[in-house]
């Protein structure tokens, strides 16, 4: 239980809401803005997943998918700011896991957003935290450690899936044959004709997937370095295969040390260099 409620500064918490909450503005904009089709798709056709069946959610409507939208557009934005964090953060959540829902029932459920929508989820048990404030709060080491439990669950998890559905024979597929015909890159096409890489590739996934756990017994001075391979890990899928798995990039950074990125502070210390810049002084007039 101690090293769920490990305690971090309150400044971690303060650049990942940030960086939580202009994430879903983009993702709205950027990254999922065909969800906004789903407003003119036929009522027959929403197949609502198992939370919106429970939660007993409308079928989605012009009125309602747009209305999601703009909402969360404006009210993430005010999020980010670190005002109101209780407030905004429950709202934000809520019409998140609704955009979620409207977005995955119509036959395609991604499972890069989990670790992002457990983020949204704790981020609203804390209260106000500023950029660089160094008080350690066990409540914020906890909301960051369920996070971090929920993006390796993604990896973890991925790999007892393919292994479920797939068989051992998953290892000796065709699948990343396929994914590199369907939306390879020109690196992928190089790669894919070198023999046996593609088979040893795919043990690699798994093997990495399975393994992932071990990120939380590595020492916490070395730790970085594990995450690092994981960004790297998905560098290297999107230049292959195009699959960017942004939401999950942004939950893992729950992993850094952003208490030490200060953007407000550095901004103040040049303004403050630049007004304390004495102006050169006119020579007297002679004569």
């Amino acid at each position: 239980m101690k090293w769920l409620f490990a305690p971090v500064p309150l400044g971690r918490i303060a650049a990942f809401r940030t960086l939580v909450y202009v994430f879903v503005a983009l993702d709205l904009t950027v990254f999922t803005p065909w969800v906004l089709s789903h407003a003119n798709t036929p009522g027959d056709l929403y197949q609502p997943l198992l939370i919106g069946r429970i939660l007993h959610l409308p079928t989605p409507t012009h009125l309602l998918v747009w209305a999601v939208f703009w909402a969360l557009i404006v009210l993430s934005l005010a999020a980010a700011t670190g005002r109101a964090p209780r407030i905004l953060g429950w709202a934000v959540f809520a019409l998140y896991l609704e955009w979620m829902v409207i977005a995955m029932s119509y036959g395609k459920v991604d499972h890069d957003r989990v670790g992002l929508l457990v983020a949204l989820a704790v981020l609203p048990t804390i209260g106000k935290a500023r950029f660089g404030d160094k008080t350690l709060s066990e409540a914020a080491g906890w909301a960051l450690r369920v996070t971090q439990i929920a993006v390796i669950c993604t990896y973890f998890l991925a790999a007892w899936a393919k292994l479920r559905f797939g068989g051992i024979d998953w290892l000796t597929s065709a699948v990343l044959a396929q994914a590199i015909i369907r939306r390879g890159t020109w690196l992928a096409d190089h790669i894919a004709v070198v023999p046996g890489l593609l088979i040893a590739a795919q043990a690699g996934i798994i093997l990495f997937e399975l393994l992932s756990p071990l990120i939380f017994v590595i020492p916490q001075r070395f730790r970085w370095m594990g995450v690092a391979f994981f960004y790297s890990f998905h560098v290297m899928t999107f230049s292959m295969i195009t699959i960017s798995f942004a939401p999950h990039l942004v939950a893992m950074a729950s992993f850094l040390a952003l208490e030490r990125v200060r953007p407000i502070e550095r901004v103040r210390r040049r303004l403050g260099r630049s007004r304390a810049t004495p102006e050169p002084t006119k020579p007297a007039p002679t004569g």
